[in-house]
């Protein structure tokens, strides 16, 4: 077998396919979720997540294949049937569980913290923390924070346009958590003030840093043994805001449990362009590679049901350092 087996085959995507693709619970399929956890329990609702992979996995042809292009290298084989559904049926319990931790009803679950002093070193500097994930696991287990250091708010940055029915939900759950979302469609300068003034008041600023949205500067980095596209913003972002960077992953274990790792991330870009430029593809790639390492420790916790690699494969990577200067936050006046 080869080291690096090559995914199944798939379309060509563009950079706004996965924005395109619609969620797996919409509408009916939401509210009737929302009826199972809240009223009948999460025993129960747990139960109907099978049969709810099940379906997810046999409906969605794409999904299923991206699906089976990811399990094929993080796993190093070509995966079977049961690992497809395996991988369907964690995406679906963590979906179920997400609705408990937006309304921080802790108490269902339990989430062991890893790392967790490097969080709190960081915290000591006095100058809030960016906070940054990916698509792995539950970015909502963060939430477990407001319990272990209440004094410190939670900004989470999300694309509101992307996630418009989760938002709709936040807010009929929790609209005092819905009011500390940092919306990513707002324009560029407005939302680095925003983030800046959490900042100032020692706040922890959340968001994901795997996905690329189209328009933004993208850099190639090897992840899993291939080539994928990752975005430039999130480090730009981060070296403009001039903060602690600390990597946070929230794994599904099974059950009720989750594992919360925190790492700390060294963060810092030279002034000079090309310099720069070649700094920034090192942080990107080192990016990569932790996610790639956590992706290893629970494989079936991959959230990106499209084909993270085509764009790499198929397109030339956007490498504009003028573009990368444009997107930068610290040049915005």
């Amino acid at each position: 077998m080869s080291d690096s087996p090559a995914p199944n085959k798939m379309a060509e995507p563009d950079a706004e396919e996965w924005q395109t693709r619609p969620e797996a619970a919409r509408g009916v399929g939401q509210r009737l979720l929302r009826i199972l956890a809240f009223r009948v329990g999460r025993p129960v609702a747990r139960v109907i997540t099978y049969a709810a992979a099940l379906y997810f996995m046999l409906r969605r042809g794409p999904d299923r294949a991206a699906s089976r292009a990811y399990l094929q290298r993080v796993l190093g084989r070509p995966p079977t049937p049961w690992d497809t559904y395996r991988h369907f049926l964690c995406v679906s319990q963590i979906t179920l569980d997400r609705l408990y931790l937006m309304v921080e009803r802790f108490e269902r679950l339990r989430v062991r913290t890893i790392g967790l002093e490097l969080l709190d070193s960081a915290l000591d500097e006095g100058r809030g923390v960016l906070l940054l994930s990916a698509h792995l696991g539950s970015f909502d287990a963060l939430r477990v924070l407001s319990t272990l250091r209440p004094e410190v708010p939670i900004r989470v940055l999300l694309d509101l346009g992307q996630t418009a029915e989760l938002s709709a939900h936040l807010n009929a759950l929790n609209p005092a958590m819905a009011a500390t979302v940092l919306d990513a469609r707002r324009p560029g300068p407005a939302l680095v003030l925003e983030m800046q003034r959490a900042l100032a008041g020692k706040a922890i600023v959340a968001t994901l840093a795997d996905r690329l949205r189209p328009g933004n500067p993208a850099l190639t980095a090897d992840f899993l043994g291939a080539p994928a596209q990752f975005p430039a913003s999130p480090w730009l972002l981060g070296a403009a805001l001039n903060v602690p960077v600390v990597l946070a992953f929230g794994l599904y274990r099974g059950g009720p449990d989750y594992e919360l790792h925190f790492e700390r991330f060294a963060l810092e870009l030279p002034k000079n362009r090309r310099e720069r430029q070649t700094a920034l593809q090192g942080v990107v790639q080192r990016f990569a590679d932790r996610l790639a390492h956590y992706t290893r420790l629970a494989p079936y916790n991959w959230f990106n049901l499209y084909d993270f690699w085509a764009l790499a494969e198929n397109r030339t990577p956007r490498s504009d350092p003028a573009a990368d200067q444009r997107a930068d936050p610290s040049r915005e006046s």
